[in-house]
């Protein structure tokens, strides 16, 4: 076990926190970052890169954050709203006319950033490289009727939010959201943080050690427990389909799958999916957070008005998707919620399956990114992020 960074006077509990995750064995590699009033103020990375223990964890190092890559798609449709360019409120096929076919003419960009649009799979199947290609994604979306009636309840659209959303901002903006967010976002706010890695990044990716659902083990001798996993997210499931796009990331496709997770393919990564592939580390997902709810060397990237709407919950009630969990939404983050309790009832972020967590408190003025290889069976963060965060409130007092 080796630790890395600083945490500025007063935060030592954090590190001592980030330790004892690493000393338990709960994370393999990982980093944790804390903004306070947009200064960095915790900075912490250690363990290893890799499950052989091999490669250290390093100050550069990079990783797949899964769902915590929705808080940036998110970002850049608020940050269109905010230019004027896009109206939230507005059906989105007044942006993309495709989209109106199979009664879903006014649907609002507002239902979909919060989840209530009804498409959180499609029931074409399509292969693994045609996910990734986008296009025909995008088109079975449009032909897609809505498994509910848009804006009468919320689902959790595992894939299809970053598909849909990422179509609204190329047809506003001319540019893929992964260009988008570069060009508007990740350089000008100076985040190592990427929706479609780039060749010259792909030696500092650790790769995820497991995969989304229950470790294997538990459930190949465990009859019990293999039927209550297909009863929750099993292929055949609402959940299995969202989580798979339908079973094309099940099919792989002769796509290779290092460590057994497709994830963490080259060409998986270098494609854009904005709801489930951004790499990033700690320090960049903090940062942007900072940069979310204040100033961050003299620039912010939503306005207050637009951060605290985006901040606001336009659900309620049990998650369709989710097997009916109080996990809530506001303009494609999550709020504060008995699921993620972080922070006070203005909080807002993401988090991505396995345990990574992206958390912005504006009222605290504290911003966090935990990221990490290791993967739990997790949605919104687990006792991992919990503890890091515990740690950094209980400074953040003193």
């Amino acid at each position: 076990m080796h630790c890395n960074g600083f945490v500025a006077s007063g935060y030592e509990p954090v590190r001592e926190a980030f330790e004892g995750n690493l000393r338990s064995g709960r994370d393999v590699g990982a980093a944790f970052a804390v903004y306070q009033d947009g200064h960095l103020v915790v900075d912490l990375w250690g363990g290893f890169a890799d499950v052989e223990l091999d490669t250290p964890w390093s100050e550069d190092t990079l990783v797949l954050v899964y769902s915590t890559t929705k808080g940036a798609a998110a970002a850049c449709a608020n940050h269109l709203g905010e230019l004027g360019q896009l109206e939230l409120s507005a059906p989105v096929a007044e942006y993309w006319p495709e989209f109106a076919q199979s009664g879903k003419a006014s649907v609002t960009v507002e239902q979909v950033l919060s989840h209530q649009a009804g498409l959180p799979y499609v029931d074409a199947e399509l292969t693994l490289r045609e996910v990734l290609d986008n296009r025909p994604l995008v088109a079975a979306l449009e032909r897609q009727a809505p498994l509910w009636e848009p804006g009468s309840a919320h689902g959790y659209h595992a894939v299809t939010f970053g598909t849909l959303v990422g179509e609204i901002v190329r047809r506003v903006s001319g540019r893929s959201l992964g260009v988008y967010f570069q060009d508007e976002i990740a350089v000008p706010f100076d985040l190592d943080f990427y929706i479609g890695l780039p060749d010259s990044e792909t030696s500092r990716v650790a790769p995820i050690i497991g995969r989304i659902g229950l470790d294997e083990s538990l459930t190949r001798d465990n009859p019990e427990v293999a039927k209550l996993v297909d009863q929750f997210m099993g292929p055949d499931t609402p959940l299995g389909k969202a989580l798979s796009v339908n079973g094309a990331f099940d099919r792989h496709d002769g796509i290779e799958a290092p460590g057994g997770n497709v994830f963490n393919s080259p060409e998986v990564q270098a494609a854009e999916l904005p709801a489930a592939n951004g790499i990033t580390d700690a320090r960049s997902l903090a940062r942007f957070y900072a940069a979310c709810i204040g100033e961050v060397d003299g620039a912010r990237i939503l306005g207050e008005n637009q951060m605290r709407s985006a901040a606001r919950q336009r659900t309620h009630g049990g998650n369709r998707i989710l097997h009916g969990i109080d996990l809530q939404f506001g303009l494609g983050f999550f709020v504060h919620s008995t699921v993620a309790p972080y922070g006070g009832e203005g909080s807002f972020g993401h988090g991505g399956a396995g345990g990574s967590l992206g958390w912005a408190d504006p009222d605290a003025g504290l911003a966090i990114g935990y990221v990490m290889n290791r993967m739990e069976m997790g949605l919104t963060g687990d006792e991992r992020a919990s503890s890091l965060i515990d740690a950094a409130y209980a400074s953040a007092r003193h």
